[in-house]
């Protein structure tokens, strides 16, 4: 494996060099009021573009990038921010999401909604609720737009369903000469197969249509359990439930597992003020009050997180999928999560485990572990692999490159591959060895963007130039 590059939060913003650059800069210290900036949700990432536009149809998008290419601008859409990347950044024309939303047809003979790709997944789950249909899995918020939560490959955890750009059935995207392509497995199914997940690096999508389900009730069993048990038990445990997730709070040995299952219901929602306690009061102002106090003083974290893991306690409740795949994430934070063959999730996580307590680390979130089945998409984490995910994450504002790097290390070491929105040192040629159709993207990238119309510093290390 190649050697892992030092992480760093230097703002990767794609900007371009040369006599342009010069030139704006100059205009700028002339006096020249500064751009707008924009600015991701964690705030590590900020952009002034040259241009920014909100496209309300297909038709006005497709203009946009007819114009920005006309004026040599590169071209990246921007959904909610919530990348840790700069996989959007650009300083030539930023595309906004605000107005081209909205679910644009319903077919529940066919199973199917297509949504305008600014649409919201908390929209996009509301309007399914209101039609009785549902997603098949989905990941633990909904803030995102549905064209950036598939377009860097977000998840959930899942035995059987994958992530939600493996629920794609179709997808229109404008291509670089402004022409739009409308992409389904019988219709360029090429451009289908590689744009569910496509890192904005084949053009930009301006729909997204997913299969959908009747609705159906889940039931969601959390409860504390050891990471010696959960660990010992974890094939057992992904085996026996539609939706096994559990959380390891780093400096003790503590996890909490969450299990959802179908079921014939009734609905058995979580109280109003029981909720309230655990995903408000606990697990967002107590949770970032410790956070804030262990950013302040790192030796009290491990403390800290002792009381952190025996907080919540063991529920049970059935509601709507979205209502328990989904929970509020107030307390903001940096993110670096890998996909391991599922075979190598344990070891792994043992050797995370192991890292910490032998380094001055200060760990106050906990780490994520999740589950996919394979699927076919060339550049999802899960692809032509069963996966498991781990996430680690720290407070945002307190120092976490040698934390993240040290972790990265160990998950490259097991072919890891970097979730596209999260925090990672890889570059292609790291890649291109994890990713058995890596060369096939790349490919119909040259054929679709010859010009690198939609590229930016991100895509360039980790798709090359």
């Amino acid at each position: 494996m190649a050697e892992a590059h030092r992480t760093t939060d230097r703002t990767d913003t794609g900007a371009r060099t040369g006599p342009v650059r010069t030139a704006r800069a100059a205009r700028t210290a002339r006096g020249r009021t500064p751009r707008p900036a924009w600015r991701n949700w964690a705030g590590n990432v900020t952009v002034r573009p040259a241009r920014s536009v909100a496209p309300a149809s297909t038709e006005e998008l497709a203009a946009a990038v007819r114009a920005a290419a006309a004026d040599g601008l590169t071209v990246k859409a921007a959904g909610t921010g919530h990348s840790f990347t700069a996989a959007a950044a650009t300083d030539g024309l930023l595309i906004r999401p605000e107005r081209l939303t909205g679910i644009r047809k319903v077919d529940p003979a066919a199973g199917t909604v297509t949504a305008a790709a600014g649409t919201t997944l908390k929209h996009l789950n509301q309007a399914l609720a209101s039609h009785g249909l549902s997603l098949a899995n989905m990941g633990d918020i909904m803030e995102q737009t549905v064209s950036g939560a598939v377009s860097t490959g977000t998840h959930g955890t899942g035995r059987d369903s994958a992530s939600i750009a493996a629920q794609l059935t179709g997808l229109e995207l404008v291509t670089a000469d402004g022409s739009v392509l409308t992409c389904s497995a019988t219709g360029n199914p090429e451009v289908f197969a590689a744009a569910r997940v496509g890192l904005g690096a084949l053009g930009v999508i301006s729909s997204v249509t997913f299969a959908v389900q009747p609705q159906f009730w889940l039931t969601a069993r959390e409860e504390p359990m050891s990471f010696a048990r959960v660990t010992a038990e974890f094939d057992q445990l992904v085996a026996e439930n539609e939706h096994f997730e559990f959380y390891w709070f780093p400096h003790t040995g503590n996890c909490n597992t969450k299990r959802n299952n179908r079921s014939l219901g009734p609905a058995a929602p979580l109280g109003r003020l029981s909720g309230w306690i655990d995903d408000e009061l606990l697990s967002n102002g107590v949770f970032g009050a410790a956070c804030a106090v262990g950013r302040a003083v790192p030796a009290a974290v491990p403390g800290i997180a002792r009381l952190s893991s025996r907080a919540l306690s063991a529920r049970t409740y059935t509601d709507i999928p979205y209502k328990v795949f989904t929970s509020p994430r107030r307390v903001r934070f940096m993110e670096m999560e890998y996909a391991l063959p599922r075979e190598a999730a344990v070891g792994a996580l043992r050797e995370l485990r192991a890292l910490v307590e032998r380094s001055d680390f200060r760990v106050s979130f906990p780490v994520e572990v999740r589950t996919a089945p394979a699927d076919d998409i060339p550049l999802s984490t899960a692809s032509g692999r069963d996966t498991a995910y781990l996430a680690v994450h720290m407070y945002r504002g307190t120092p976490y490159r040698a934390y993240f790097s040290a972790a990265e290390r160990i998950m490259t070491a097991h072919g890891g591959r970097p979730h596209w929105g999260k925090l990672h040192s890889r570059d292609a040629a790291y890649l291109a060895g994890v990713y058995p159709q890596f060369a096939e993207f790349t490919a119909l990238r040259d054929r679709l963007d010859p010009g690198r119309l939609f590229t930016n510093a991100y895509l360039r290390r980790v798709l090359g130039s």
